[in-house]
């Protein structure tokens, strides 16, 4: 065998290294079998350390491996590296390949003993299957990896959510993420193709499995989300208004805010929403305002935008009396157990299948939990007005109470509980769905209030509010999402701005408090 005509099988050998490696879809020892075949005129298998052949070429004759058994277990054992024997008229040649025992086993059998040239062939063919093996153990290795790194951002997010900061550190002992010591934090919302979410989250990541002072999380529920937390300490801006519901995009920000900014600008599809700065206890209601900042941004030619801090209804309503109504209306909930009711607490926001996604779940059995919630209140949770209206509760209180007897009927010093209208006629309720649907009064031309109330009458159903109207359904989610632009309230994707713009209209159709 001439020196170039090696060489050049070597080359052979590298490019099929190059080939299964850039694939990226596991080692595929199969080619490099078939492929030293055809060079050296003999049929091959690759024994692995269980003794199982785990690849083989077509003809290989594979009756002849129970005589070699107790060859292969030495081979495999580490007591001897390679072997030659015959199998009846078969000439056999066996190597052990890999440093580790047990080791997999190359045999090949030919009808006339392998040359030296041949011979060499077949060992750097079997280190080539080797390192393409260790290859794939280490990708199998990283991979597995970065999936418990990500369940383990995805709980620290969680703990947050919960508000439970103490939780969130005791889950990352030996490796607190620097997020975690931050005083404030701002929810930046990205918007991006799944494929580039996993990419964005690995190329970012540090040798910790976080991501510096900040934290990429993948949202189970929509798979074009990429939550990043970012501490506001580190990225330091503070948005400047520019338009009503949007906040510019801060020339001085720097840090992971500015990355995420440039990654908008440079893909068109890419949308991004940021929240106001929160301390760390009050991720969720970061999380919730990057929601309609993201909804709001997804409209604007920069796809970015930031949450416009309104004051929300909740600290609007008469304290006492709003605290009494949430009691009464909860009060029938308090031997639920704490699964169902945080399963409906999700649900009332975002649809079932999200939810199911969320909590990893199946949908039938996010819909028994609602069923028992719905039996015990009363109450149809598909109506969109119900789900405004038990949300509003959750808000005010902070979970149900055992009956105490009372029957729900009296509310402080024995007044009578008031009802849910009763404390919407509040002047300052009054004031705050007025200035909260403001922004559809310049529609040039666009009757966006109409279609809002078409809408949820018709129980969010966009097709019914067509009919209603007479317009077409893109018409109407065309409305849909121009009032999301200036709500700065996200309607469409996850729906949870929809409770706000139910009391809103609610609202401003009861006559004010005297």
């Amino acid at each position: 065998m001439e020196a170039r005509t090696h060489a050049g099988w070597l080359d052979e050998l590298l490019h099929e290294v190059r080939r299964q490696m850039a694939r990226r879809t596991g080692a595929d020892p199969r080619a490099v079998l078939d492929w030293l075949s055809r060079q050296i005129d003999a049929d091959i298998a690759l024994v692995g350390s269980a003794g199982a052949v785990e690849s083989a070429t077509a003809r290989f004759p594979r009756q002849i491996l129970p005589s070699l058994e107790p060859t292969l277990a030495r081979l495999a054992g580490g007591q001897m590296a390679a072997a030659a024997t015959e199998a009846g008229a078969l000439q056999v040649r066996l190597e052990a390949l890999g440093p580790r025992a047990p080791r997999p086993v190359l045999v090949v059998a030919g009808t006339s003993a392998p040359t030296p040239d041949a011979a060499s062939l077949v060992s750097h063919a079997g280190s080539v299957i080797a390192l393409l093996d260790r290859a794939q153990d280490a990708d199998t290795t990283f991979r597995g990896y970065q999936h418990k790194a990500r369940q383990l951002r995805f709980a620290v997010f969680s703990a947050l959510l919960a508000g439970d900061i103490t939780l969130a550190r005791r889950m990352t002992t030996g490796a607190v993420p620097a997020l975690l010591d931050a005083q404030r934090l701002r929810v930046y919302l990205l918007q991006c193709t799944p494929e580039d979410r996993d990419r964005l989250a690995q190329i970012h990541q540090d040798g910790s499995g976080y991501h510096g002072t900040g934290l990429m999380v993948h949202c189970p529920a929509f798979k074009e989300h990429l939550i990043c937390l970012v501490a506001e300490d580190a990225d330091g801006a503070d948005g400047t208004e520019v338009a009503e519901g949007v906040y510019a995009d801060p020339e001085t920000a720097h840090g992971q805010g500015t990355v995420l900014r440039r990654l908008v600008r440079e893909n068109p599809h890419y949308a991004l929403g940021i929240s106001s700065p929160y301390p760390l206890g009050a991720t969720a209601e970061a999380y919730g305002q990057a929601l309609h900042a993201l909804a709001a941004a997804r409209h604007t030619p920069e796809r970015v935008g930031a949450y416009l801090g309104r004051t929300p209804l909740v600290p609007l309503l008469p304290h006492e009396d709003a605290g009494t109504w949430a009691r009464a209306f909860l009060r029938p909930l308090g031997s639920t157990p704490r699964v169902t009711l945080d399963i409906t607490r999700l649900a009332v926001t975002f649809p079932r299948s999200a939810v199911a996604r969320l909590l990893d779940i199946s949908r039938n059995t996010v819909s028994h939990h609602l069923r028992r919630v719905e039996t015990t209140l009363g109450l149809d949770l598909s109506d969109v007005r119900t789900r405004a209206a038990l949300d509003l509760a959750f808000c005010l209180s902070p979970g149900p109470q055992p009956d105490d007897g009372s029957g729900g009927s009296g509310g402080a010093y024995g007044r009578p509980t008031p009802t849910l209208d009763e404390l919407l006629r509040a002047e300052p309720a009054h004031a705050w769905a007025r200035e909260f649907l403001r922004p559809l009064q310049d529609t040039r031309g666009r009757d966006l209030h109409t279609t809002l109330c078409a809408w949820i009458d018709a129980n969010t159903d966009a097709q019914r509010t067509a009919r209603h109207l007479g317009l077409s359904r893109n018409t109407v989610r065309a409305h849909l999402r121009a009032a999301e632009q200036l709500l700065s309230r996200d309607l469409l994707t996850t729906g949870s701005g929809i409770h706000d713009l139910v009391h809103a209209l609610h609202i401003t159709g009861l006559s004010p408090a005297g």
